[in-house]
């Protein structure tokens, strides 16, 4: 099995194998793969179209992985309607972002629950901000599952996924991201990956991830 180590492909060392690659204790998480930010409707609140690319690729990863019996975890924001969530405080990507990308259409709908916005592009927990952790049930579910190790998949590899495997390796769960079913920025992305392999985990190819599990199982 190789991965990634600062984009280069590397032998994953045996002693870290398991550690990190074991099918047992290990959960899928996908990360925003819903309509706020993978839907054509130009008043998508929050497009990031890049996000459409692994859409049917992550539809087939996770019917392999159910096969294996690899639990799968889908993960979303939604705010409560009438901005409670965001009154006092809001999300700072709401005020930074807009400065950099100028002004989004329809912001405000992102996220809101009820709308259409919510609805999941793939084939299938609610968040707040950029983390899947905060202040979500996430940790809580995956501790009773005897959950060990988290894959993550769908979008913004530099905002959302890197946020999650930040908080994810901080409560010790070990992080394992395929690079070909995540996407975020264009000239980010790279950099993202290869924060998580210096920092956070393994960064690896999907279908050598799947060849990995599925030999365990012989």
């Amino acid at each position: 099995m190789k991965a990634y180590f600062d984009n280069v492909r590397k032998d994953v060392p045996e002693n870290i194998h398991d550690i990190f690659l074991e099918k047992e204790g290990t959960a899928v998480i996908t990360i925003y793969m819903h309509e706020g930010h993978l839907s054509t409707d130009p008043d998508c609140p929050c497009p990031s179209p890049r996000g459409r690319q692994i859409i049917e690729p992550l539809n087939k990863f996770m019917e392999e992985a159910r096969a294996l019996n690899i639990p799968i975890i889908h993960v979303r924001s939604v705010l409560r309607k009438g901005g409670v969530d965001e009154k006092l405080n809001p999300s700072a990507w709401r005020l930074v972002f807009p400065i950099t990308v100028g002004e989004i259409p329809n912001i405000a709908e992102h996220a809101i629950e009820g709308t259409k916005w919510n609805k999941f592009s793939i084939d299938v927990s609610t968040k707040k901000r950029l983390s899947a952790f905060y202040p979500t049930d996430l940790e809580m579910l995956l501790r009773n599952m005897g959950i060990k190790r988290i894959v993550l998949t769908g979008c913004m590899t530099d905002c959302c996924v890197l946020n999650t495997a930040f908080d994810g390796a901080n409560r010790d769960f070990r992080i394992v991201v395929p690079r070909d079913l995540t996407r975020g920025s264009e000239h980010l992305e790279e950099a993202a990956l290869r924060i998580i392999s210096l920092h956070l985990g393994l960064v690896v190819d999907s279908a050598e991830l799947l060849e990995d599990w599925k030999d365990q199982t012989k």
